[in-house]
Formats: C-alpha cells, sequence, structure tokens
C-alpha cells in the first residue's frame, strides 16, 4: 500500500547512523532495552585543553549510553561491512567492551578516531571509517613527506 517504516528495526550490536550534513554523519551502537526505552552507545566529542601539535584540533572523547532518539529522529542501520567482517558476538564481546569504556575518558584526532571508528570497531574488531577515508586522499599529500622522513 505504499506504506514505509519510518523507524528501522534494530537489534542489539547493529551500528545506527544519524546524518548530520551531507558529508558525515554520527554513528552509534545499538546497545538494547532498558525499561522498555532502546539505547544506544555512542562516542561523544568535546574540544580539548590539550593541542596535537602535528594535526592541531584534538578532542577530548568518552562512550555514552543515550536512549535511540535523543540523538536524532532520523536514522538508519547501516551495518555497512559485514560482507567485509564477521560480526563480533553482542553479549559476550560488544556488550562487556561497551560495559568497560563507559566513563573512561580518550583524548585523540578526529581523523584517527571518530564515532564510525568506534562503532566498526565494537561491531567487527576493526577500526576503519568511510567518511574520513573519502578525504584521506586530500590529507595524504601533505604528510607524505612526514611519513618518508619518520617524523610521523
Amino acid at each position: 500500500m505504499g506504506l514505509t517504516q519510518s523507524c528501522p528495526e534494530v537489534f542489539p550490536g547493529d551500528i545506527v547512523e544519524y546524518p548530520r550534513n551531507k558529508y558525515f554523519s554520527h554513528f552509534a551502537v545499538y546497545y538494547g532495552e532498558k525499561d522498555g526505552v532502546p539505547y544506544v552507545a555512542h562516542l561523544t566529542c568535546r574540544d580539548s585543553d590539550s593541542k596535537m601539535l602535528l594535526f592541531g584540533r584534538a578532542l577530548r572523547s568518552e562512550i555514552k549510553l543515550d536512549p535511540l532518539e535523543l540523538l536524532g529522529k532520523k536514522y538508519k542501520v547501516n551495518n555497512m561491512m559485514d560482507g567485509c567482517f564477521s560480526v563480533r558476538d553482542f553479549h559476550s564481546v560488544v556488550k562487556p567492551a561497551i560495559d568497560d569504556l563507559m566513563g573512561r575518558e580518550v583524548t585523540f584526532d578526529i581523523l584517527f578516531h571518530n564515532s564510525e571508528h568506534q562503532a566498526t570497531l565494537l561491531r567487527y574488531g576493526v577500526k576503519k571509517s568511510q567518511q574520513i577515508e573519502r578525504i584521506y586522499e586530500h590529507i595524504m599529500p601533505s604528510w607524505k613527506k612526514l611519513f618518508e622522513q619518520k617524523k610521523l
């Protein structure tokens, strides 16, 4: 009848993508329900007081559990690498990893760690970001000399 599902069905361990603009999205991992409310684990980012000399902007981050729709009403399930990597078991590997990471603060550069990296690391055990890889080709030429001189 032409009806579409407004919110996709999600299962524990699924990667949930919240589109932000035409270039970037925010990613989370579906954690399950608590008291009937669906939750996702996601990487929060704030500016850090420290600076990374080579790359400039450093971010402080931590894994947080928030209600699924708190991060946005528009989202989709994006298990983008299911055909390339095996999915890790949610209850024995992913959930304990999320529980262990919660509350720990991490400082990083956005090019080498972002919410997509964190989601793929939890689901597949592989740190990979398709959106960042699209911009690497523009950034890499400026770093090539530093790599060759082993200064990076």
